[in-house]
């Protein structure tokens, strides 16, 4: 009962004082004070407000800053002062009092001389003020940095000295230097930046350690400025080593997979001088071979012979089995999906499997790729089998095929000798008749392009030489032969700029041919998948996927004995802000024509215009294109380059 009656009181209190309260008599400045007109509380509000913000040191726009910096001057100075300089640092503190502000400004002055000095001017004359801007919007004092750069610094004397193994007068070592002279960037002349200098020694570094020698440093170099006559001499000293060579590769980290099939898959040229690009591409056919998850090439130079240099490649292994899912779009078939399984070591043959069910919405296929070790010459054994539904021309063609054979990779080179078995059957009204064979077969694709995914320059042929028997409808002999080539045309320079340094690349033509074609008796039943169709995106634009075939009875379109496709596209680098970019403009002229009989050629053609972009995960190319006669407006959409 205690509890209850303390509350009670306690209430009866408050309601006896309050009311006593409103009786108080309120200041003529109270804020809550309400005149008849409304607005003495507004503007007492507003007074209010203002105070604390500048007791606060914020404004109506935010935080308020001890001062504001000011560049004058002409670009690009100014806009490189107004980034860099360390004032600006400074400017959110709330408690510097004017003297420490002049002791910001007398180091400001050393550290814009410093700046603009990176920038090639050497003579600028400066100017700093500190102006009281009371009650400003952002702060109550501003500091203005006035600039006149002067003239730039331009580069005189450039000597390029050297120690080591490339001083040597052997006639490798002479070329080697001669080449790092005219390779190098910085030239008598051009303006002196600091940007330059260092790109300059970066890269003709670079140059020194691709090849020959990997331990290359600059062991001295100097820039000497002249700042009355604006003039910069250059001397860099140039520490090759010793020469390098090849020795032997060492894998490290294997367990499961052999580590001879390992240096075998890697083609490490043992014996040659080093080089920097070989040794990537050994880690490449070591990572592409999916053995492995991770591969890393380092050369062991520690107390080792340089004339025989061992190569460690560090790798993790691949698991020995997974699935891959795979989704995609092409506009030659539309949106595509795909399952692989892959097995890195069959029981028993020790061979690696790569089985793939793929859909879309013109094939559906499965399929396993069987691949054997390689030997001692680089060989292997290979094998294959496909079963396929697709459309072939005005039909849907089932077919199945079986390879066996041997085949072999290079840098350059695939060769490949193999047997085959091919079944095709045509569904649809009027259907060509089943049809089977068995054949020998030869291949050859030579790829001489200065990248095989992104190419600008260079050339590409391949061979596919076959020899078989009809099954089907009798026994007849035929000759199957297949040639595409692919080339580049350097053309006229597009240059960004007119400048000394000023970036430049060639604009060129890239000229395809493809022929085939199946020599037998009229009556020889050739499977579909044998003979030839073509259209779409990578054969002749314009037209739809594998559209355009051999007339065959009601005019529907079969897949034929001859082929013959032609195109011309001119690809111009494009220029954007006054540098040139990884973008390409192209336009194009493609023809093609298939027939039973060489004489009944009935070329298509198409034409259109495209861009290319070489992005980081290869080139993407989108073109717009019209299909004369027969076809139509097309987009066609693909990334990646394959030859």
């Amino acid at each position: 009962m205690r509890a209850p009656a303390r509350w009670s009181a306690f209430l009866l209190v408050l309601v006896l004082v309050l009311p006593g309260c409103g009786l108080l008599k309120r200041s003529d400045n109270d804020p809550a004070k309400t005149p008849d007109d409304g607005t003495q509380v507004m503007k007492t509000e507003e007074a209010a407000k203002e105070a604390s913000d500048k007791k606060e040191g914020t404004s109506a726009t935010g935080q308020r800053a001890a001062f504001t910096v000011e560049v004058r001057g002409p670009n690009p100075a100014r806009e490189y002062l107004e980034t860099h300089l360390d004032l600006q640092r400074y400017r959110k503190l709330d408690d510097l009092a004017v003297p420490e502000l002049s002791r910001l400004m007398a180091a400001a002055e050393p550290n814009a001389r410093g700046l603009l000095g990176t920038l090639g001017y050497f003579t600028p004359t400066l100017t700093l003020e500190l102006q009281d801007t009371p009650g400003g919007r952002d702060a109550d004092h501003a500091i203005v940095v006035t600039v006149e750069p002067g003239p730039l610094t331009t580069v005189g004397e450039v000597q390029l000295d050297f120690d080591g193994a490339i001083a040597s007068d052997n006639p490798d070592a002479s070329r080697r230097r001669a080449a790092m002279q005219r390779a190098w960037s910085l030239k008598s002349g051009a303006t002196f930046t600091q940007a330059d200098w260092d790109a300059a020694k970066t890269n003709a570094t670079r140059t020194l350690t691709q090849r020959r020698y990997p331990l290359g440093r600059i062991a001295d170099s100097r820039a000497q400025v002249d700042a009355d006559r604006s003039i910069a001499d250059l001397g860099v000293r140039f520490d090759s080593g010793a020469a390098y060579r090849f020795g032997q590769l060492q894998i490290r980290g294997a367990q499961r997979y052999s580590a001879v099939n390992g240096v075998r898959i890697a083609q490490l040229p043992t014996g040659e001088e080093y080089d920097q690009q070989k040794l990537l591409d050994t880690q490449a056919r070591l990572a592409a071979s999916g053995f492995y998850e991770s591969v890393f090439l380092t050369l062991d130079t520690d107390g080792t012979d340089p004339m025989n240099v061992p190569v460690i490649a560090q790798v993790r292994e691949a698991p020995y089995q997974k699935l891959v899912f795979g989704v995609g779009y092409t506009t030659d078939s539309g949106p595509r999906v795909s399952i692989d399984h892959i097995h890195n070591k069959i029981p028993l043959l020790d061979w690696r499997a790569v089985s793939r069910l793929s859909l879309d919405s013109k094939t559906q296929s499965i399929g396993t790729s069987l691949s054997g070790l390689l030997d001692e010459r680089s060989w292997r054994w290979f094998g294959s089998g496909l079963l396929q539904r697709e459309e072939s021309g005005s039909f849907d063609v089932t077919s199945a095929s079986v390879r066996y054979g041997r085949s072999k990779s290079t840098d350059h080179i695939d060769r490949s000798y193999f047997a085959q078995y091919d079944y095709a059957k045509s569904s649809g009204t009027d259907a060509p008749p089943p049809a089977s064979t068995v054949s020998a077969n030869w291949g050859w694709t030579g790829r001489y392009f200065d990248n095989n995914t992104r190419p600008r320059r260079g050339q590409g042929l391949q061979l596919e030489v076959g020899l078989g028997t009809t099954l089907l409808g009798g026994y007849y002999p035929y000759n199957r032969t297949v040639a595409r080539w692919l080339g580049f045309v350097p053309l006229y320079q597009v240059r960004a700029g007119d400048g000394p340094d000023t970036q430049a690349r060639r604009a060129r033509l890239q000229l395809r041919a493809e022929g085939g074609a199946v020599v037998a008796n009229n009556a020889a039943q050739i499977p579909a998948t044998q003979l030839f169709l073509t259209g779409g995106d990578t054969t002749v634009r314009g037209f739809g996927y594998r559209k355009i075939g051999a007339s065959y009875v009601n005019d529907t379109t079969v897949a034929g004995r001859y082929l013959a496709v032609g195109s011309m596209e001119l690809q111009h680098p494009v220029v954007w802000n006054g540098a040139l970019t990884e973008f390409e403009a192209v336009a194009f002229v493609d023809a093609g024509a298939v027939a039973d009989r060489a004489s009944d050629f009935e070329n298509k053609v198409g034409a259109g215009a495209g861009m290319r972009w070489y992005s980081p995960v290869g080139l993407v190319q989108a073109d717009v294109a019209h299909g004369f006669g027969e076809g139509g407006i097309s987009v066609h959409i693909r990334l990646g380059f394959t030859f």
